[in-house]
Parts: structure tokens; C-alpha cells; sequence
């Protein structure tokens, strides 16, 4: 078996398109010698029905792929999967028809998914008469010209005298040239277009490698199944490869996963950030020969990567034939995606292509809605991360998530981060808008002001019950630690030991509430066992601070809190104990009936006495009897 060749090789995936029956198939043969009509069916009804492929040798120093699409209306969704991924596109159109309906539509596939170079290729010219094709290749050029792809000029071929062959070889080197290069140390995606069990390799997935390498023996995760698995082996066009590269048609064998699990549209990736998504927004475009508007609950079909979902349009101004504009697509099924990848869009019934257009956000939250949102198919990936970063909120952008949502190589994070500017800010491995950082911190020293008045006597609020106020869902830790240290680092707020307060915060006791201080400690002495709730206590002394007092009190040592609506004398709790204490040592345990008629105490005040001894593990129960923990547990239990 051969080994794939490493150095400075050049490599791409060159696809097909055009009308049924003008030659696709043909012309692969003819130039790579594979007949890409796999199936039965296929070579009997003398059309491609799915994808095909064939490596093309063009040189020691090119490497390409060539994937050989369906150009029958019914099968263009197949059409579709091949298409996705392509560095190079070959229109063919036959000499003796011309540009036709599907010429078209696969023109139009070939523009949404942002193909930029391309060759078209007119074929069967032995058909025709010179002055026929110079007629067909006038027709072909003055139709392309208005073209976002960047065609060359059109080569005319004939597969059957094999005339314009070299031609065409020598046209794709000449656009190899001017490729950019798919970057090996991207995260690595292969959408899976076929799925089938090989004995001694096990589950084994095919597609073109869009990203990103992967060698034998490495891990993988599966999506939108989420599952990892091992790589045990690597074929590319049939040969022995010890890495995965992009550009190149790829054959994985995987270990941990069976076939019947996967299908035609998951996918294969490395790396943070990836996850499945039911939910995108886009820029989304309509072709002028789209027959209808999109507007709010439009059913469409997505196609994406190799994957075809429905999907409602949501949250969008209607966007009318060939107009632009932003959509939110709520999918039916979970769909792989990333920042800035390319889709198009086909109608629900009758299914037509009708338009595509570029994801802005692979992971939107539901709010806000997206008419107030700031993102822009023109703008960069620092724009858009100011954007979803201050729509994140106190969340933030998790660092790790930007190659994927911003659609950027994972060594460029750091940068777009800077290029971010100062707006934004790294918090550990979050990114945070700072604008939100300071906004929470102002809150929060609104907070700490109301608990001030609330709590007159309190040194201030616990730092563990601050951190409890932050606003909406807890934001990561080191993003809490941010917010306090700005507002410290602003004097909104000084920390002290585990106590947050307002600068220069001082609890102090005028004569008013030193009046009520004194009248409650004297209170809750004179009560001894016979202790009062506090709203008792609020009813005999209205209007004054009781809450915050007894807390003061309880800070002070002067009394203690039983529970919740309860404070008691700290010497009577005291004298309380040792009474229970020598009560149930000396009857070995007691009812509260006994205790009641020991204590001369009637169960509303007897009951949370013994409960409270009980939280303090005094006692504990033993059916309807309270028993001493010190005399059971020296006993070695009950």
C-alpha cells in the first residue's frame, strides 16, 4: 500500500456541475481514468445518482480530488453534499445544448457556497460544427461574466477523441497556483457523505477533509451522535495513509462506533467548541429567481456541509427575491456548524433551489431578538466577538469556543481578542464585554447599599452572600472575582476578610437604637426559657429596627438564634441546656410531655427549646423520647 506523500504538495478538491446527461461523468473518466457511476442502477440508467470520486494527478507538485456530482433535478441534494467543500468547480455544459435549467441551478449552488474558482468546461464538441461551439463558448463567457466566481476562460473537450484533455490538465494547474492553501493546524472537520462496514476495519466514513489533519490512532468526536472514537486506519483515494489532510478525499475506519449509528451528514472533528446546534443566525441571500418572499415561519430546507435539515425562518424582515438580509433558522434536527461557513437554501415544496448565505452565529442564545442585534455579514471576527460578547453578558464567550464560532484558526484567538480592542476583556478563559463587568459592579454597590439600610448594625454583607447577588445565572468563578475586583479597584466597595461593605461603611448605634438595643437584650433575659418570636418582639416594639438589632446582639454574644424566627437570651440558653442535660441523665430519656411537666414550660416554648438542642446535637430522638447524644454515643449508638 502506499503511503500519502508529505512536503510542499498542493492540494484541492475540484467538483463537478451541470445539467443531466452533458457529460460529467464522461469527462472525469476521461481524465482520471476511474468510472465514478458506483452503483448498479447508475451505470444501467446511464446517469450519476450519487456522489462519485477519482484522484486527479496533475503533477509531483498538485494533488487533487475530484468529486463527481448528480445533475439530475431529483438528485440534487446529492448534488449538494458533493459540492460543499470544493476549491475549484468544472460548469460543464455539452456542446450541442448549451447552458441549461440545471446549468443554472448548479451555478447558482456553486456562487451561494462561495466557490471562487472555477473552469467551464463545454463538452462533446465532436458533436458540433466549429462554428456551433465558437457559438456555445461566446453564449458561455458573456453568461459568466456577471459571476462572484472568478472563471477561466472555457475549455472545449471531447471525451470520446479525448481533443481539449491537456488542456483543461494545464487550466487547473494554472488555478492551482492561485489557491490558498487549507491550513493543516486548523480544527479538523470531515463531513461524512457515505457510511458502510468493511471487514477488519469496522466502521468506515468518507468525505473531503475541509480542515485540519488527523493521524492513525488519534481521537475523534462524532456530532451530532457525540461520540468519541479511534482512528485505526486512513485511506485517501484507496491508499494507505498514515494522516488525514485537507483537500484530499478521505477515508476513515473507526473503532467505537457501528455503522447504523452514523449517516450522510454527520460529521468528524477534533478539538473544543464543537457541538451540534439547533439554531443558526445567518445573512441570508434570495435568488432573484426565487418565486417567493422569506419571511417569519418559512419552512426551507439547509443544506450544510453534507447535511440537509429543515428549518423555519424566524425573527427576519421579509427578504424578497433577490434581496439580502438577516435570519434566524430554528432546524428541525441538529445540524454541525461554524462561523462563517456557507449553506444554501431550498424551498420546502416544490423543492427548488431558492437562495443560502453565511452563519454569523453557529450557537445564538434566544435573546436578544434578532433585529437587535448588531451582527453583519461584512463585519470581522473581532466585530463579531464584540457583539457576542456583550450579548453573553456576565457568561462570556468561553476562549476555547472562538475558532469554531468565529470560524477562525485556534492560533488566532489571542489576536482577534486584541483586535477586539479594550472593550472586551480575557477573564481567565472567558471573554467579557467590560462595559458588563462594570455595570454588574455598579449593581452590586447598589445592593450592598440597601443591605446597609436594612442592616444599620451589620459590619457589612458576607462576601459569600454577594457573590450569591450577582445577577441572572452564576457567571464562571474567575469571572466573579473580576467583578468584586473592579469594584474595589473603583472604591464602589471594600472587601474585608469575608465582609463586603460601601467605603468608609461603619455600623454605629444612635441613642434611638441603643435605646431599643438595651430593651431587647433585657427583653429576651427576662423571657429566659419562654422565648418570643421576632415578630412577637416587632409588635412590641413597632417601628424599630428589631431584625438588625438581634443580629447585633447575636454578633455581640448576647444572644443566640434558635432558628429562623427566634433569638434567646445567651445565658438562659445556657442555663437551658444544663437543666436538659441533668433532667435526661437522670430519667435516661423523656416525652416532651415529661419535660413540660419538669420545666414548667408549655410546648410553644418547650418545642423549639428541644429542637434547637437537637441541631445542636444535645439530643437527639429515640421515638417519641429525647435522649443524650454524649450518654448513646458512649454506648456506642441506640
Amino acid at each position: 500500500m502506499g503511503v500519502s506523500r508529505s512536503g510542499p504538495v498542493r492540494r484541492f478538491v475540484i467538483g463537478t456541475a451541470g445539467h443531466i446527461d452533458h457529460g460529467k461523468t464522461a469527462l472525469v473518466k476521461a481524465l482520471t481514468g476511474v468510472d465514478t457511476d458506483r452503483w448498479e442502477e447508475e451505470k444501467r440508467r446511464g446517469i450519476t445518482i450519487d456522489l462519485g470520486f477519482a484522484p486527479l494527478p496533475l503533477g509531483d507538485e498538485v494533488q487533487a480530488s475530484v468529486v463527481d456530482v448528480p445533475g439530475h433535478e431529483g438528485f440534487v441534494r446529492n448534488m449538494l453534499a458533493g459540492a460543499t467543500g470544493i476549491d475549484v468547480a468544472l460548469l460543464v455544459i455539452a456542446a450541442d445544448e448549451g447552458i441549461m435549467p440545471q446549468t443554472e441551478e448548479h451555478l447558482a449552488i456553486v456562487e451561494l457556497l462561495g466557490v471562487r474558482r472555477g473552469i467551464p468546461v463545454i463538452t462533446k464538441r465532436d458533436l458540433v460544427e466549429p462554428d456551433w461551439l465558437d457559438l456555445v463558448r461566446t453564449e458561455v463567457t458573456e453568461r459568466l461574466q456577471g459571476s462572484r466566481v472568478h472563471w477561466a476562460p472555457p475549455v472545449a473537450t471531447s471525451a470520446v477523441t479525448r481533443e481539449g484533455l491537456d488542456e483543461l490538465q494545464a487550466a487547473l494547474r494554472l488555478v492551482a497556483r492561485d489557491l490558498v492553501e487549507r491550513p493543516a493546524d486548523d480544527l479538523f472537520r470531515l463531513p461524512i457523505d457515505r457510511v458502510f462496514a468493511l471487514a477488519g476495519a469496522g466502521t468506515v466514513v468518507t468525505g473531503s477533509t475541509w480542515t485540519g489533519t488527523v493521524a492513525v490512532g488519534g481521537t475523534v468526536r462524532l456530532l451530532p451522535l457525540d461520540r468519541e472514537a479511534r482512528v485505526r486506519s486512513i485511506e485517501v483515494h484507496g491508499q494507505a495513509a498514515e494522516r488525514a489532510v485537507p483537500g484530499r478525499r478521505t477515508a476513515l475506519a473507526l473503532v467505537g462506533v457501528d455503522k447504523q449509528e452514523l449517516e450522510r451528514g454527520h460529521v468528524v472533528v477534533t478539538g473544543p467548541g464543537w457541538r451540534a446546534t439547533m439554531m443558526l443566525d445567518a445573512a441570508v441571500e434570495l435568488l432573484p429567481v426565487a418565486r417567493k418572499p422569506i419571511a417569519s415561519r418559512t419552512r426551507l430546507r439547509v443544506h450544510l456541509g453534507t447535511a440537509e435539515v429543515l428549518a423555519r425562518v424566524v425573527q427576519v424582515r421579509s427578504i424578497s427575491p433577490g434581496q439580502s438580509g438577516l435570519a434566524r433558522l430554528v432546524l428541525e434536527s441538529p445540524l454541525v456548524a461554524r462561523g462563517d461557513d456557507r449553506f444554501v437554501l431550498r424551498s420546502f415544496s416544490p423543492v427548488a433551489t431558492v437562495g443560502g448565505g453565511v452563519v454569523l452565529d453557529p450557537f445564538p442564545a434566544p435573546r436578544p431578538r434578532l433585529r437587535q442585534r448588531r451582527l453583519a455579514a461584512d463585519q470581522t471576527a473581532a466585530e463579531r466577538l464584540r457583539v457576542l460578547a456583550e450579548e453573553s453578558g456576565l457568561a462570556g464567550v468561553p476562549v476555547e469556543t472562538l475558532a469554531v464560532r468565529l470560524g477562525v484558526l485556534p492560533e488566532r484567538r489571542n489576536a482577534v481578542i486584541a483586535e477586539a480592542g479594550t472593550d472586551i476583556s480575557t477573564v481567565g478563559e472567558t471573554v467579557v464585554d467590560r462595559t458588563v463587568l462594570a455595570a454588574e459592579a455598579k449593581r452590586l454597590a447598589e445592593v450592598l447599599r440597601r443591605y446597609h439600610e436594612a442592616h444599620p448594625l451589620d459590619p457589612g454583607m458576607s462576601l459569600q452572600a454577594l457573590r450569591a447577588a450577582v445577577a441572572g445565572p452564576a457567571p464562571p468563578p474567575a469571572v466573579l472575582d473580576a467583578i468584586l475586583e473592579l469594584g474595589a479597584r473603583e472604591r464602589r466597595f471594600e472587601v474585608a476578610g469575608s465582609v463586603v461593605r460601601l467605603p468608609g461603611w461603619r455600623p454605629a448605634l444612635d441613642v434611638r437604637t441603643s435605646d431599643v438595643t438595651a430593651n431587647l437584650a433585657r427583653r429576651l433575659a427576662e423571657a429566659r426559657w419562654q422565648v418570643p418570636t421576632v415578630l412577637e418582639l416587632e409588635r412590641e416594639f413597632p417601628g424599630a429596627p428589631v431584625r438588625p438589632v438581634l443580629s447585633h446582639l447575636a454578633r455581640e454574644g448576647v444572644v443566640e438564634a434558635m432558628d429562623q424566627e427566634r433569638y434567646a437570651a445567651k445565658r438562659a440558653l445556657e442555663e437551658f441546656r444544663a437543666a436538659l442535660e441533668s433532667a435526661l441523665a437522670e430519667l435516661g430519656g423523656a416525652t416532651p410531655a415529661e419535660l413540660r411537666d419538669r420545666f414548667g414550660l408549655t410546648r410553644k416554648y418547650l418545642i423549639p427549646l428541644l429542637e434547637w438542642a437537637d441541631r445542636r446535637s444535645i439530643t437527639r430522638r429515640d421515638g417519641d423520647r429525647r435522649v443524650l447524644v454524649r450518654l448513646t454515643a458512649g454506648k456506642g449508638g441506640s
